[in-house]
């Protein structure tokens, strides 16, 4: 279950991400309605994402060496 808990410190990189006009505003009324960042929210979501995936690569076991 996707709950909004803690809070993401140190994130200053900077990156540009496309969204639908209908995602930008679902997610626009989601961290306003969270009273958190826009920019919050969606770290949590990729966050989410990434410790529920369950593909076949193996983003566990990575370290600091991380290839984008």
């Amino acid at each position: 279950m996707f709950r909004i808990e803690k809070t993401f410190a140190k994130a200053n990189i900077a990156k540009t991400v496309r969204f639908t006009e209908e995602l930008d505003a679902k997610l626009t009324k989601l961290a306003k309605g969270e009273n958190i960042s826009f920019n919050e929210l969606i770290l949590r979501c990729c966050q989410y994402a990434l410790d529920e995936y369950d593909g076949t690569i193996d983003i566990k076991n990575m370290g600091d060496d991380t290839d984008a």
